[in-house]
């Protein structure tokens, strides 16, 4: 299960209503948003990106286990929906449904959603138990790729020699779900500690936090310190650099192709500090190879009615 992104300019309204909960957005709202798809190219990639991740996990259960697995997509804002996927599973006689999100942090507002959804559409008599994986950050191999972009981002030239800083973004939350006991910042920082050891960050002086992206426009106070503000403070004496992982995503899209590589990038400059961003993990074979263990993982689990 994804976000999900429109496949045509046409349906950028639609979607951003669908986003919005059913609210249609303002002029200027809309404006704003097609002003950002056109920075980086007109459309998001990620439709593209994500039919290639579900095809790669396919491939990587196919290989491990032939025959034993099926793979769906559903999306969060587009169709097929998260419904239609988990419906289409059960009724081609699936024995269990594992329901993966394919985001690495466990979040109320953000997995916690999917999983619901994909549980509420199985609940005829006689449907398969839904296995929720409600996170994979701690996955085994997961921080070490991510760390292998770290390691080769410290490199680029535009950070080489200049003492970056590593900041470790993910999407912003509205603080009020922290105050609800969510497990979401925790992790959020605890990946990106696993990421840095991994990496050798301490072992090599480079300093490292977490700084939170693409906050909603709304009154209520959301996750910081915001990214943009971080790089505001950061060009501080014989420090002049950042390297910017955006350790909460797992595709390029817009939050990371505009949000990161235009707007921070900005920033950065302005400032006067050489900028670096970690590849995204896209449809690299070793990242799905991940997500297939982390799919095999949950399939050997009990289900939730007590059989298999």
């Amino acid at each position: 299960m994804a976000h999900g992104t429109p496949a045509r300019a046409e349906d950028l309204a639609a979607f951003y209503t669908r986003i919005r909960r059913g609210r249609p957005p303002t002029e200027g709202q809309l404006g704003d948003l097609r002003r950002r798809y056109d920075a980086i190219g007109g459309l998001s990639p990620l439709a593209e990106r994500t039919a290639a991740q579900v095809a790669g996990i396919a491939a990587a259960l196919e290989s491990a286990a032939p025959g034993r697995y099926r793979v769906a997509f559903g999306a969060k804002h587009t169709d097929p929906s998260i419904e239609a996927a988990a419906r289409r599973l059960a009724d081609d006689g699936a024995a269990t449904v594992v329901a993966l999100v394919l985001t690495p942090h466990r979040s109320s507002m953000g997995s916690e959603e999917y999983l619901a959804r994909a549980a509420g559409a199985l609940d005829r008599p006689g449907d398969p138990p839904v296995v929720p994986v409600r996170q994979w950050f701690d996955a085994p191999d997961f921080a070490e790729l991510l760390a292998e972009r770290v390691r080769s981002a410290l490199e680029d030239p535009a950070v080489a020699g200049r003492r970056p800083r590593v900041l470790f973004t993910a999407h912003s939350l509205p603080r009020r779900v922290v105050a609800a006991g969510d497990p979401y910042p925790e992790q959020v920082a605890a990946s990106a500690d696993l990421v840095a050891e991994a990496a050798g960050l301490p072992a090599a002086g480079v300093a490292w936090q977490v700084a939170w992206q693409s906050a909603g426009r709304t009154a209520e106070p959301w996750l910081g310190p915001d990214v943009l503000e971080v790089l505001h403070g950061i060009a501080l004496p014989g420090r002049s650099a950042v390297v910017v992982c955006p350790v909460g995503f797992v595709a390029d899209h817009l939050e990371v192709l505009y949000d990161l590589d235009v707007e921070a990038r900005q920033v950065a400059v302005s400032a006067g500090l050489g900028f670096a961003r970690t590849a995204s993990l896209n449809d690299d074979p070793a990242f799905l190879a991940v997500l297939a263990g982390v799919v095999q993982a949950a399939g050997r689990r009990p289900s939730p009615g007590g059989g298999r």
